[in-house]
């Protein structure tokens, strides 16, 4: 077997003169797939004229998910391999829980110019994965057929087993009826595929078993249970398409379900009489987005299962032309033509703070106006220029908008609006002003969002655009968390530095049995352990080794949580000490985090809190909806800010404001036995108060406080039986919440406080 495809073209596969199907072939050693992450001397490359997809049966998956893994996926296009799309495309047993491994076969069942099948098998726990891929000449769909077989004593009970699509760049359309939920169940699905794609690329996963989605539909999971020695198999298709038409993927569902279609074709034109740029015609069914077809030229065509539908025609920053009612008959045509579709406006907008008139970073989203079916037509999320602050430039289909503004929205100022119409080829410029009604700074408390990825795996956020979202929302220091990566670390450092904004390096550790959050690290510093193999004791002396201040359990209680995991006895190497903080995710309930905050406090182990997004997609989640706020009198560095966060000086929060005067958080208050102590604090948020909870040993909740207005001042009465920890939490008028570390209690006879003053 050759070691590498020949450089990037496929030209020894291509079909010849003769019109007889390309060949398949089977490849060992590092892909040439371009930016493909399969790069072990053991590795396989199945390719056809269509499709090459690699496995990694050396290199190190991601996630810490086993060896023996599909990473790599593209499309073949003029005989040449076009870029790896995905981060993993694969099996997974049980959700995204741990996944204890030590057992691995890899098979070369058949390698024919007609056929390559792959068969890998690898355990999971006591249970085994068995996976066969299949790609046959002249296919653009990889088979997948897995069989899960639980060769343990005890049961499976009610776990989450299917196949999954992770793309690392582009957009996800989600199973049609199903919208853009992160989890659910199919009942209401209008179809049983998802699909990832872009302007130059659509990859598809059919699922024919899935019961339910996580991910908006790059996990479709059937929940099941599995006896001692019981076998279940699940069968599914990856299809490459080489542009984002979506018209082979319904050809393909129909034509394996066996469906009948007919066929509906047309033309688009817009109002200058011109083929629209991107023009493309939107398929809806039972009022759900079902799939879209490209008008090159302004001409297309789609083949239907019979029913029906509705369509309407869009392009770039155009109007979309009414919906029309279809009923498509098997094996007949139908024609729609559009023509008229009026062009974009312009908005220049100018992002002001009142009084000062000073430029402020923004992120505005169209509330109300059309917002493009398809994200490569455009963004429905805005965000003001890194330089020159405080200007954007949107381009629009024409028609009434009322748009989002949010700089620093629920924590520095209130969420405002702007409503603004755009006619066809016109250019409006408008100001808009921001009103700052909270000044943390000014008391030496600044916020980050500290756990945030970008474009590296399935973060699918330029660097530039994560600084501009971080800014947009007013947080003081800029941060990066990607999965076991620091390639974007020098950039975002740049991008900090041109606007004055101190930058924290990070990096997410990512092993199955729970991910850490380490900062900072030295800029670009590479990671040398293994978070698929190597045990917990390894990891956290290597988040040493990379100058880590801190070390944070991210999501501790998800399916990829530590502490879960060292619960179920599935993290390698057990019970560590060195963690310094808790996560307070804005992804997950973190009512178990706060509850073990509490515990650990009880037993006077300072570990505090950390706070972040999870944000992988910063035009589709908030991000800086929950941050870590840290008191830092002096220069604000990020190993200051970290520092102060180790010493407890610190609060989580979703929007409440905290400043407290005579007892820091982290900080320890000695009385005297019987002494009372007055502690105060003044609270504010934006969004007005509601309520402030003073909170004792084992999470006892010792006084509450209904508030009023946006400002208060609280004055708490710690009686006498008070000792070990104090803590506040706060909510607003939004139920958002604040969670503050606690204030130490150390309470001393009268002689030895005496004796500990005079010494």
């Amino acid at each position: 077997m050759n070691q590498r495809l020949s450089g990037l073209v496929l030209a020894g596969l291509l079909a010849g003169a003769s019109g007889v199907q390309a060949d398949v072939s089977i490849t060992r050693g590092a892909t040439a797939i371009p930016d493909g992450e399969a790069q072990a001397d053991q590795d396989l490359t199945v390719a056809n004229d269509r499709l090459a997809f690699a496995i990694a049966t050396e290199s190190r998956p991601p996630w810490g998910v086993p060896r023996g893994t599909l990473v790599d996926l593209a499309a073949v296009k003029d005989g040449e391999i076009d870029l790896d799309r995905i981060a993993f495309a694969d099996f997974i047993p049980n959700n995204w829980s741990a996944w204890p491994n030590d057992g691995k076969e890899v098979e070369i069942v058949e390698d024919t110019p007609e056929r390559a099948v792959v068969r890998i098998r690898r355990n999971w726990a006591d249970a085994w994965v068995t996976t066969t891929y299949t790609l046959e000449a002249g296919s653009d769909r990889i088979h997948l057929h897995t069989e899960l077989e639980n060769a343990g004593e005890e049961p499976l009970e009610a776990i989450r087993s299917g196949f999954t699509l992770w793309p690392d760049t582009g957009y996800l359309f989600g199973v049609p009826g199903l919208g853009d939920a992160k989890e659910t169940t199919a009942e209401n699905a209008r179809s049983d595929r998802m699909v990832a794609y872009d302007r130059d690329w659509a990859f598809a996963l059919h699922a024919p078993y899935f019961d339910r989605v996580n991910y908006q539909g790059q996990d479709m999971y059937l929940e099941h249970d599995l006896a001692p020695g019981e076998s279940r198999t699940f069968e599914g298709w990856l299809q490459v398409v080489p542009d984002g038409d979506l018209a082979p993927v319904v050809a393909a569902e129909a034509e394996r379900r066996g469906e009948a279609t007919g066929r509906l074709s047309g033309s688009l034109r817009n109002d200058q009489g011109e083929a629209p740029s991107d023009g493309l015609v939107m398929i809806e069914k039972d009022g759900h987005p079902y799939a879209w077809t490209l008008a090159e030229e302004g001409q297309y065509a789609i083949d239907l299962p019979e029913g029906d539908y509705s369509a309407y025609a869009t392009g770039l920053g155009h109007a979309s032309s009414e919906p029309v009612s279809l009923s498509i008959a098997a094996g007949d045509t139908e024609t729609l033509d559009v023509d008229g579709l009026k062009g974009p406006g312009t908005l220049n907008l100018e992002v002001r703070e009142a009084g000062s008139d000073t430029p402020r970073d923004a992120r505005l989203v169209i509330l109300e106006g059309q917002q493009p079916p398809v994200e490569f037509l455009g963004k429905q999320t805005f965000f003001t220029e890194l330089e020159p602050a405080g200007q954007a430039r949107l381009e629009l289909a024409p028609g009434d908008y009322r748009l989002g503004v949010n700089a620093g929205a629920g924590f520095t100022a209130k969420a405002q609006e702007l409503e603004v119409s755009l006619a066809s080829g016109e250019t409006v410029d408008e100001t808009f002003v921001i009103e700052r009604l909270a000044e943390p700074n000014d008391q030496d408390w600044y916020g980050g969002d500290l756990h945030h990825h970008a474009n590296v795996l399935e973060g699918t956020t330029p660097p530039e655009m994560v600084v501009r979202a971080q800014l947009a929302t007013d947080l003081d220091l800029t941060f990066v968390s990607d999965h076991d990566s620091t390639v974007n670390h020098a950039e975002f450092q740049a991008l900090s530095e041109r606007r004055g904004v101190p930058f924290i390096p990070s990096i997410e550790i990512s092993p199955s049995w729970g991910h850490q959050n380490p900062f900072p690290i030295d800029i670009g510093a590479e990671l040398q352990v293994d978070p698929g193999t190597d045990s917990v004791q390894d990891v956290l002396a290597e988040a040493r080794r990379l100058n880590a201040e801190v070390i944070p359990l991210n999501h501790p209680f998800n399916d990829y949580g530590y502490l879960r995991n060292l619960a179920a006895d599935n993290v390698p190497g057990g019970f560590a000490t060195g963690f310094d903080l808790l996560e307070i995710n804005a992804e997950v309930d973190n009512e178990p985090t706060v509850a073990t905050a509490h515990n650990l406090w009880d037993v006077g182990t300072g570990v505090y809190f950390t706070a972040g997004t999870d944000t992988h997609d910063a035009w589709n989640d908030l991000t800086g909806r929950i941050r870590m706020m840290a008191r830092v009198p002096g220069e604000l560095t990020p190993r200051a800010f970290a520092r102060a966060l180790k010493n407890g000086h610190g609060y989580a929060t979703e929007g409440p404001l905290l400043y407290p005067r005579n007892g820091l958080f982290g900080d320890t208050l000695r009385l005297t036995e019987g002494e009372t102590y007055t502690w105060t604090l003044d609270v504010e948020a934006v969004d007005g108060l509601a309520e402030a909870r003073l909170i004792g040993r084992g999470g006892e909740v010792l006084q509450t406080v209904a508030l009023d207005g946006r400002q208060a001042e609280l004055a708490l009465e710690l009686d006498s039986d008070v000792e070990g920890w104090v803590a506040l939490e706060v909510d607003d008028q939004d139920d958002d919440t604040a969670w503050s570390n606690p204030l130490w209690i150390q309470r001393d006879s009268a002689d030895a406080y005496t004796a500990a003053l005079d010494d």
